[in-house]
């Protein structure tokens, strides 16, 4: 692991001074492949939602922003506000050099709000058309990490490694990874990747934060045992960890707020107890929920980088200042104590 040096001079764009960072990077999985420690998902940049940013040159200067302070991983998927989100990642790196960005996106999830057969799912046929798709979108000839969104029951997962291993010999993508699934479904494709020879998953993107914590017992020992790189989503639990909710209130214009539920019944008792001690603990630290939940990850050797998904310069300052805390034994132990982490299939 090292910190931004060589990368960052040559990621800033329209400047000739380079940016205090703390960013470091490290290696995905047991590829070369170099990636900062924090991951801009972009789920966020689009408009097909009430809680999206809604601001095409908003979304675009946070993402310079993130890429000027260090970040040179982006993640992004086919379906997001229907390929707005790519559209958006690529008018905001056409400016960067694209052999120093790590660009990922998914395929799974149909692009398009009505979908009509073959427009969904893992088949030859959807992959090849989508792939497509995502590459206009990016304005790239290539893809560095392509990931499949979700387990596709229906294609026969050698179809699906086939068209995948396609890709990579001809040159669309250089690395592929997976998604939310059961563990012994993930055995299985590695299994088949190594019998037909075909290319391997590198990495998996599972949900995991301090109060979802399930991924312990499926698919972190398997990539621990794998040497898969570890991309967590919902490091913040849907903003739960940000210390922005009281038992009592939620804060105006929130998911819970416009939902009219009160955060007393939509979280348990021990996730507000683990709430309780990651407010400790940040006060102890003068930081924040938030960057005390994403330095846990960071502190977790089995955790390549989690998604942040930032809609302000705020939200992105305060996520990049968790680089800088260092948490004790102790202190994690407080933190896990109040979840027993367990998993279900009906979790995918």
């Amino acid at each position: 692991m090292r910190t931004a040096g060589r990368i960052l001079s040559a990621l800033v764009h329209d400047s000739n001074e380079m940016p205090d960072s703390s960013v470091t990077y490290t290696q995905l999985g047991s590829t070369g492949l170099e990636v900062s420690r924090l991951c801009l998902g972009s789920m966020n940049f689009g408009s097909e939602a009430e809680w999206m940013m809604n601001d095409r040159e908003a979304s675009i200067e946070l993402i310079q922003q993130a890429i000027d302070a260090g970040i040179n991983f982006i993640d992004t998927a086919n379906t997001y506000s229907n390929g707005e989100s790519e559209e958006i990642v690529g008018e905001a790196v056409s400016t960067y050099d694209r052999e120093q960005l790590v660009l990922a996106t998914k395929v799974y999830f149909p692009a398009v709000d009505e979908p009509g057969p073959n427009q969904q799912g893992l088949s030859r046929k959807h992959i090849f058309e989508q792939i497509e798709n995502s590459l206009a979108n990016l304005g790239t000839d290539y893809v560095d990490l392509y990931q499949i969104h979700r387990w596709d029951e229906n294609t026969p997962i050698e179809e699906t490694l086939s068209a995948l291993d396609a890709l990579v010999d001809a040159g669309k993508v250089r690395y592929i990874g997976a998604s939310t699934m059961a563990s012994w479904r993930l055995m299985d494709a590695l299994k088949t990747s190594d019998i037909e020879n075909y290319d391997r998953f590198v990495s998996v993107q599972p949900e995991y934060s301090l109060i979802k914590r399930h991924e312990e017992e499926n698919l972190l020992p398997v990539a621990d045992e794998q040497d898969l790189g570890v991309i967590t989503w919902s490091p913040l639990a849907g903003g739960f960890l940000s210390g922005k909710y009281t038992r009592e209130e939620a804060p105006e214009g929130s998911r819970l707020a416009k939902e009219g539920v009160s955060p007393s019944e939509a979280f348990s008792a021990e996730e507000w107890s683990v709430l309780d001690e990651l407010r400790a603990i940040a006060r102890d630290h003068d930081a924040t929920p938030a960057q005390i939940s994403l330095a846990w990850q960071l502190n977790k050797d089995i955790v390549t980088a989690p998604i942040i998904g930032p809609r302000t310069p705020d939200h992105l300052e305060t996520a990049l200042g968790a680089h800088d805390i260092s948490l004790s034994a102790a202190e994690i132990d407080r933190l896990e104590a109040p979840i027993d982490p367990s998993w279900s299939r009906e979790l995918t």
